[in-house]
């Protein structure tokens, strides 16, 4: 599985970019640690990367770098937001992502990531056709397109599941974003999370339907916010006030307090 580097500076920069084959799908991945949308973001990218094998020549390859930071890098591909997510091959821009739509950014990279892996020709025509193509091919009755297996497409939305509640050592998934919670008992969650000092990996659910829906069975728990502790669900807001009132330092191993104090 492929993986995301972090450049953090021009000379890793040069030193990745040096390696990039002309042929393969360059992810590039602009954040910045006070944009809260961020975090949510950071944890997509890393997931969607899991999904592309490691190859000789690499197919794809995946760059993460602080906007701020690396301000040079940040003018050559004109980012003025964050997260901001750009998609080239051989030097040239094929589309830009702006925003925490999670669906977008997995859209857009497999739309590039497939066409850069289709073959040069089809032995029927001649004529390479991508699985993109055959997305937006006419429906008129003369072409049709195999659906993909459910249980294949299950599998692989339990493998994304798995890797997402194991992002961070505490992980909310929850309506909305910290600073912009979308219901009140996100936002009693994020409180409780604020008063003990915990830090934590946020999903937006919101903001990615397969996530939403996919993650009740997964998880065998059919609201949310979900809370999810060393990979493992401890529930929505009502268990973590009973985990709480039991344990007043259930969240301690988890404190940025309790971090700094070591």
């Amino acid at each position: 599985m492929s993986t995301v580097t972090e450049i953090t500076s021009l000379a890793d920069w040069q030193k990745h970019i040096a390696s990039l084959p002309p042929s393969a799908v360059h992810i590039i991945y602009f954040h910045a640690p006070w944009a809260a949308p961020c975090a949510q973001m950071t944890t997509v990218i890393q997931t969607l990367a899991t999904e592309y094998p490691v190859t000789d020549p690499p197919t794809t390859l995946w760059a993460s770098i602080n906007a701020e930071d690396l301000e040079d890098i940040s003018e050559e591909y004109d980012v003025s937001v964050v997260p901001y997510i750009v998609i080239s091959r051989g030097g040239q821009v094929l589309e830009t992502v702006s925003g925490s739509s999670a669906t977008k950014v997995r859209t857009a990279i497999q739309n590039h990531a497939n066409k850069a892996s289709a073959p040069d020709s089809a032995a029927s025509n001649g004529a390479a056709k991508t699985e993109a193509d055959q997305t937006a091919a006419p429906v008129d009755g003369t072409e049709e397109v195999a659906p993909q297996d459910p249980e294949k497409q299950k599998e692989e939305l339990h493998k994304r599941l798995a890797d997402l509640v194991k992002a961070a050592s505490v992980m909310l998934f929850m309506k909305g974003t910290p600073s912009e919670p979308q219901c009140g008992f996100s936002r009693q969650i994020v409180g409780i999370l604020r008063e003990n000092s915990v830090k934590y990996g946020f999903f937006n659910i919101l903001a990615d339907d397969e996530v939403r829906q996919g993650l009740k069975e997964f998880a065998d728990w059919p609201t949310y916010p979900q809370l999810w502790v060393d990979g493992e669900l401890v529930g929505g807001l009502d268990i973590v006030k009973e985990e709480l009132a039991s344990n007043a330092d259930f969240f301690k191993p988890y404190s940025v307090v309790e971090a700094a104090a070591e």
